[in-house]
């Protein structure tokens, strides 16, 4: 049986600084500046309800430990947790980016959360239509996938704008506040026409 080596060294997903621009969005990593705004934004109950790995309350030590692990992530590139901010002032209004990117099979989870006061704007479309393009042209995945909360159809809405297709239903996949939820999965490949 053959041994194995050491293990693979990832790198990092790309070149400091990072910068994805939109139409109406900049996305770019976090930084400690980010720390105190985090709170009160991520914080908010309606945000955490419908996300697995937020917590509420949403304290400053939490916001610490995002921001340390997102730098972290994004060096050794197994993740690419961005922040979007609002043009033309930079103001910080929600997060996306990659979890799991798996350099084997080529994919990885996209996930994003915005601020409460501005949803319904387009805004988690459009930060997530930018992680993804950017995913299949510079990163050279072949799947990007999403899970939502049942309750959560918004979410699904948002997915299915970026293209990507449901693929089933999890039922009580996750537990929330003491609660089963039942998760639908989505996927957009490369090829796929919807995500262009």
């Amino acid at each position: 049986m053959k041994e194995a080596g050491p293990p693979m060294r990832i790198e990092p997903l790309c070149p400091a600084p990072l910068e994805l621009r939109t139409e109406r969005l900049l996305l770019t990593p976090f930084g400690p500046e980010d720390v105190p705004l985090i709170p009160g934004l991520a914080g908010a109950r309606e945000i955490a309800d419908t996300t697995v790995s937020i917590p509420h309350p949403y304290l400053l030590e939490h916001a610490q430990a995002f921001v340390a692990a997102a730098a972290r992530e994004l060096a050794e590139g197994t993740d690419l947790p961005l922040a979007v901010r609002l043009l033309p002032d930079r103001r910080l209004i929600g997060a996306t980016g990659l979890k799991g990117i798996d350099r084997q099979n080529l994919h990885a989870e996209l996930g994003y959360w915005i601020r409460t006061d501005y949803w319904g704007r387009g805004y988690a479309t459009e930060a997530a239509r930018a992680v993804v393009r950017y995913a299949f042209e510079e990163l050279g995945l072949n799947r990007i996938y999403a899970h939502y909360m049942v309750r959560n159809p918004a979410s699904g809405r948002v997915l299915e704008r970026v293209g990507m297709r449901e693929e089933g239903r999890l039922r009580q996949a996750v537990r929330k506040w003491g609660r089963f939820e039942d998760v639908v999965l989505c996927a957009v490949l490369r090829e796929d026409p919807g995500w262009r």
